[in-house]
């Protein structure tokens, strides 16, 4: 009998890639609890508690959302739109500051205690070190942290105040409510800031922009975002 050659990603793992690897997606592409993941791997016959998943999604989903953010690195957009929401934890407000461009493609979530300047600045040094360079336009609401923040850290940039222009990051919000409902909310602000981490660039990979209209461009870039999946999970195609 020959004996089966495994990837080393996923070495000593009793399960086939391709089980791991289609768990992780289910429970970062749809607004899926570990239990629904379970269920719909028992579906089909996969025998899988929801407490390994949850390992899965860790492990694994860390190092599909560092590949993704590796091979979009200098692609995203140069108008970066700032937005931040109040997430309750623990019975104490905590601030998930959100970072999207024109094109609705997530850069970067922090999450926070404080709703102030100091927690501006911290999301603004961090995306521009992560970015490697400033936007061409900053597009934030009227909060006067936004303001305090982009004149010390991004001058040069221009910022457009306004709560109608800023749409696009309030909107990228939606999918984080949905989860924390499926969730029950979440339980530290530790566990939601590595839920995010990597649960947006995942998304990121499956968003299609507005110009892609058609459903022939709709499928195409379907198509194409599940081969880069099917190439950053180490898993053949079908």
């Amino acid at each position: 009998m020959s004996k089966i050659v495994r990837d080393p990603l996923y070495r000593r793992h009793r399960f086939p890639a391709e089980i791991i690897a289609h768990a992780v997606w289910l429970y970062f592409r749809f607004p899926l609890s570990l239990r629904m993941v379970e269920d719909l791997l028992a579906a089909r016959g996969i025998i899988v508690t929801h407490q390994t998943i949850k390992t899965w999604a860790e492990k694994f989903g860390r190092h599909f959302a560092n590949e993704i953010r590796r091979r979009s690195a200098g692609c995203l957009g140069d108008k970066w739109h700032f937005d931040e929401m109040v997430v309750t934890i623990a019975e104490k407000k905590q601030w998930l500051w959100r970072a999207v461009d024109q094109n609705g493609f997530v850069l970067d979530v922090l999450v926070q205690s404080r709703r102030n300047a100091k927690a501006a600045k911290r999301l603004m040094r961090k995306l521009l070190k992560k970015q490697g360079h400033a936007p061409r336009v900053m597009i934030t609401d009227k909060l006067g942290s936004y303001a305090v923040a982009g004149r010390e850290i991004m001058p040069e940039v221009e910022h457009r105040r306004h709560k109608g222009l800023n749409n696009r990051a309030e909107n990228s919000h939606q999918p984080m409510r949905r989860r924390e409902r499926i969730m029950k909310r979440f339980k530290s602000p530790g566990q939601l800031q590595r839920f995010v981490s990597i649960h947006d660039p995942i998304v990121n990979l499956f968003h299609f922009p507005r110009h892609a209209r058609s459903s022939s461009d709709h499928r195409d870039l379907r198509s194409a975002a599940m081969e880069t999946w099917r190439e950053i999970s180490h898993v053949a195609a079908a």
